[in-house]
């Protein structure tokens, strides 16, 4: 399995930004695709964005289209979510996802808070 642990989440105002970090560690031969997921208070956690771990291959949300981010860094073992024109309804737990040979791996998940 691999370990993930994610940072950079916090309280900011509508129009702001955040970029999110996280570092995975343990057998990151097995990768193959990382992910970022969000869940809202009282609903269920869903797919923000993801990237192939060798190829950069992308995919976003609907919602987060044109606004978010996501990059990889593998020299620093590093995913990244940038999120720009942050909304009200963006606020919710963040969690890293890493998609492995063998199964799936997550963080414990960044609060980001967007205020009106």
């Amino acid at each position: 399995q691999v370990q993930l642990v994610e940072s950079g989440g916090g309280l900011v105002q509508a129009g702001g930004s955040l970029t999110l970090s996280c570092v995975v560690s343990g057998r990151t031969f097995s990768l193959y695709r990382m992910g970022w997921y969000r869940q809202a208070p009282g609903k269920g956690r869903d797919r923000v964005a993801t990237i192939t771990w060798s190829g950069g291959s992308s995919y976003y949300a609907d919602s987060v289209k044109g606004r978010f981010t996501i990059s990889r860094d593998n020299t620093k073992n590093t995913v990244y979510l940038q999120m720009n024109s942050l909304k009200p309804e963006d606020t919710a737990i963040y969690y890293c996802n890493a998609e492995r040979v063998g199964g799936t791996d997550w963080g414990q998940g960044t609060q980001v808070t967007v205020s009106s």
